[in-house]
């Protein structure tokens, strides 16, 4: 027979399913030995025999399942119905005896708060903090009983039930402790973040206090002090104005009570308890092993810790040393793909990244650069962030403030330049000739020339190998593919980037302003995403001619996409213009060098949602019409600057020859990308073949489980090795992706743990979204919030929002009015493709899928940067 009562001092970790998170983690403290008033647990088992007693339960829990949790009014009426039962419920005879006996051992003279701790509380992965109730000053054998039956109703309020269904916990698998413990009788209480909630920095301890119960900090009503410590200094300290107070009353309850007026203003700790306090948090921490939100009380100078859970806020720390102080910035925020990334995609992209190992680390699902040691020399100090001005003008002022921080200069580089100093060489003379000797038009030639050879290798490489050996081609592939891209391609990429850094600066120079720079980026020639998107606005002018062949594709699956339009009248000349599309653009999707994300051969209803919206937006040739109209205004826009330096033989022959330059490299500017979608389609093929190898012989229960290892355990699982560990790591593996997802990745971060944010600076309007102008114009319209491309919905005059594009999301172009994104710069792809379709963009407006509502009327200003909202709209 499980005990119906544990003492702390019986209770650890190990004991999570019997006394819930909050008993558990208090008893650890005490069996350590911190300052925490004795108290004990009534346990789960003593909720699961109170809850056996009813006729009704199951099937009141039944139609917990059945429940929509955003249909509030259900859910409230069943909370109320179920807390109803319960209260009515007798509490066993055994139960109450073994309750009264703890009571009595601990002291009936105490007062006691009496919390409940359920079995899917203080998680690492949810806390569920606040979901039950908690009841403070508790006096008498009576009322301890009633607040501990009010306690188990409490595991069914209306913010616990929708917080289980929100998080996917099952109803009758949460079971609930009540946790009583001796109250103490504090002049002061707060609460303790063992690392800073606002940022994220693991050095920092932050520290909530003020006068009487914590209640009065938890419940709201009452503004507290705020300390920061670091590493035993206090960094910052605000003092409030703590007008109230909650105090336990003698008979039992608690009071609200107006402060004296000359402690209001008072700084509720002394430095030296702020500092002991600070302390006593980082030895908590030591001993759960990760950062704690830890409550506190101080009685008679005394400090008590009332209760210790795990911060499950922070973003996960990637697995490298705090000390010496390094800065790192998300790989995904500069490919435009900020979601979580399964271990084969992660895997794969550091398999073909060019960076050393130590430079790319793993946080949270997603990548993370660290280069710190370049940026400690004072070369790459000064270049770096201005580079990556173009790629993310957020993370470079980010960057550019953390490395001028007295603890980053501090750190000597220990960088060498000798061993980069011949490759730089080799590309700036190749960048030199482009620039200056070259024919700009010979160059798509090459390039594409390359890229069909390298394609046409690989796929020579993995004709006749099978098992381990076509995974080892696979992953000898991808480590040499940016060992021949760069000398091939990287020259050409790096030649459209300065000769736009010199057009700007040369027309400043020369003309006053670069107001015609946006012109010339229109329409460029060869650009294979632009092309992809013209294509896609000639299916939709086909698509028009069929209205049946329309009406099967709104509804067809993935599965049987083509084998359907077969039985529409008129679907199989669609099929053939698809299907053609496919055979180029089929390796491409949204956040494509995710191996792991569906391309469009596989998921060819990605397509249709850009396809229709083209139709609804965009009228018949009209995207054919524009890219025309784009290369004349190019071309007048080149004119118009010309003219203006006739009179300079050598400025005019300068600036001829870097728009020529600019326009053909331009349009050069996607092809690595798309080669390497070509190489990653071709390695997944690979990869999935070896994975349904797997699935037959029973070692894997599906083809897509592949997605949840390495490439190198890939190798080892086809040599035999690995298999049982199978259903544990897979198992593991899905339950930490399901939480990566949740988890909103910084855009730069620091080895403490900090999340690094710098705003722009300027005059704008008030209430306005700042961000950063990549595409000039200014426009009003409809948003249209678009967190999925395949899920797209946009109509004509509407401004696409979205957290990020990239060049699976180049079909929604055509369609958007103007644009608006989370994460972007200069340089990146949906800046770019804005400036040549010629809409307005502002990218890197934090939250604006959040900020700005379905529907609402904006205006989005790409010369200075902002998006106001105007009207809610319809």
């Amino acid at each position: 027979m499980n005990a119906h009562v544990l003492f702390f001092d019986e209770v650890d970790r190990s004991r999570l399913l019997d006394v819930g998170g909050k008993g558990a983690n208090l008893g650890e403290l005490s069996k350590a030995g911190f300052s925490v008033p004795e108290g004990f647990c009534v346990t789960t088992a003593a909720y699961k025999d109170f809850i056996a007693t009813s006729s009704d339960m199951d099937g009141l829990l039944d139609e917990l399942y059945t429940l929509d949790r955003n249909d509030l009014e259900r859910l409230r009426k069943l909370g109320e119905w179920i807390r109803t039962h319960l209260l009515q419920l007798e509490i066993p005879t055994p139960i109450k005896n073994e309750i009264i006996k703890a009571w009595k051992a601990i002291g009936t003279h105490y007062a006691y708060a009496v919390r409940s701790s359920a079995t899917a509380e203080d998680l690492p992965t949810a806390s569920f903090a606040g979901q039950q109730d908690t009841y403070l000053n508790i006096r008498g054998e009576k009322e301890l009983l009633r607040h501990i039956h009010h306690c188990w109703a409490s595991l069914f309020t209306d913010r616990a039930i929708a917080y289980r269904g929100k998080n996917g916990f099952d109803h009758r698998q949460v079971y609930l402790s009540v946790v009583v413990q001796r109250m103490v009788q504090p002049e002061i209480a707060g609460i303790m973040f063992t690392a800073d909630p606002a940022n994220g920095n693991r050095k920092v301890v932050s520290i909530d206090a003020s006068y009487g119960l914590g209640e009065a900090i938890v419940s709201g009503i009452v503004s507290a002090d705020l300390y920061k410590v670091k590493t035993g200094e206090i960094i910052q300290k605000n003092v409030s104005e703590k007008k109230k107070g909650i105090y336990a009353l003698p008979e039992g309850g608690t009071i609200t009570k107006d402060l004296p007026k000359e402690q209001q203003k008072q700084q509720t700790l002394t430095d030296e308890q702020i500092r002991n306090i600070a302390r006593l948090g980082k030895q908590i921490e030591d001993h759960f092993g990760s950062p704690q939100d830890v409550e506190f009380c101080v009685e008679k100078g005394k400090v008590y810790v009332v209760q210790s859970r795990p911060i499950t806020s922070l973003y996960p720390l990637p697995d490298i040393r705090q000390e010496p102080l390094q800065v790192l910035f998300s790989f995904g925020h500069f490919q435009m793909m900020t979601d979580a990334i399964k271990p084969l995609g992660i895997s794969v992209i550091k398999t073909f990244v060019p960076f050393p190992k130590q430079y790319i680390q793993e946080a949270g699902g997603r990548l993370y650069v660290d280069l710190s040691e370049i940026l400690r020399h004072k070369i790459g100090r000064k270049i770096f962030p201005k580079i990556m001005i173009n790629m993310d003008e957020a993370a470079s002022r980010a960057i550019g403030e953390v490395i001028q921080r007295p603890e980053f200069l501090a750190i000597p580089s220990k960088l060498s330049l000798q061993t980069v100093r011949p490759f730089l060489s080799f590309l700036m003379k190749e960048v030199w000739k482009n620039l200056f000797k070259r024919d700009p038009a010979a160059a798509r030639g090459k390039v594409e020339a390359y890229m069909q050879q390298t394609w046409t290798d690989l796929r020579e490489s993995l004709l006749n190998v099978s098992g381990a050996k076509r995974l080892e081609v696979v992953q000898s592939e991808l480590l040499r593919f940016f060992k021949g891209l760069i000398p091939n391609v990287g020259p050409n990429i790096l030649s459209f980037f300065l000769s736009a850094m010199l057009l700007k600066k040369l027309l400043i120079r020369w003309l006053g302003d670069d107001k015609e720079l946006h012109q010339l980026n229109k329409s460029l020639s060869g650009n294979i995403t632009s092309e992809m998107g013209l294509q896609i606005g000639d299916l939709a002018d086909l698509l028009r001619e069929f209205p049946e062949v329309e009406a099967y594709v709104k509804t067809a699956d993935d599965r049987n996409f083509y084998h359907g339009l077969a039985d529409v009248p008129d679907g199989e000349q669609f099929q053939r213009a698809f299907a053609n599309f496919i055979s180029t653009y089929g390796s491409r999707c949204p956040g494509e060098i995710d191996l792991t994300r569906p391309r469009w051969r596989e998921a060819p209803t990605q397509l249709i949602p850009a396809i229709l919206g083209h139709m609804r937006s965009v009228e018949p040739g009209e995207h054919r019409q524009k890219f025309i109209q784009g290369e004349q205004e190019a071309k007048a826009a080149e004119q118009r600057i010309l003219e203006r330096l006739q009179g300079n033989r050598f400025k005019y022959k300068v600036m001829k020859r870097l728009i020529k330059v600019y326009r053909y490299y331009g349009g050069l500017r996607e092809h690595h990308k798309y080669l390497l979608t070509l190489i990653l389609d071709e390695c997944k093929q690979a990869i999935l073949t070896e994975a349904e190898d797997l699935v037959q012989k029973g070692i894997l229960p599906e083809v897509e489980d592949a997605y949840y290892l390495t490439l190198e355990e890939m190798i080892q699982l086809a040599k035999g090795q690995l298999i049982e560990e199978m259903p544990r790591l897979l198992a593991e593996r899905k339950e930490k992706h399901e939480w990566h997802q949740t988890l909103r990745p910084p855009r730069v971060m620091t080895s403490e743990g900090e999340s690094v944010t710098v705003s722009r600076t300027g005059e704008f309007p008030a209430g306005a979204l700042v961000g950063s102008p990549v595409s000039a114009g200014v426009v009003e319209g409809k948003a249209r919030i678009v967190l999925k491309p395949e899920e797209a919905q946009l109509h004509q005059g509407e401004i696409l929002v979205a957290p990020h594009t990239d060049p699976g999301w180049t079909p929604l172009f055509q369609s958007a009015q103007a644009l608006v994104t989370e994460v972007g710069g200069l340089m990146t792809h949906g800046s770019v493709v804005a400036r040549e379709y010629g809409i307005p963009a502002v990218v890197g407006v934090d939250d604006a899928t959040k900020m700005i509502r379905q529907g609402q009327r904006i205006r989005v200003d790409g010369n200075q940067g902002y998006v106001e909202v105007l009207s809610d709209g319809e």
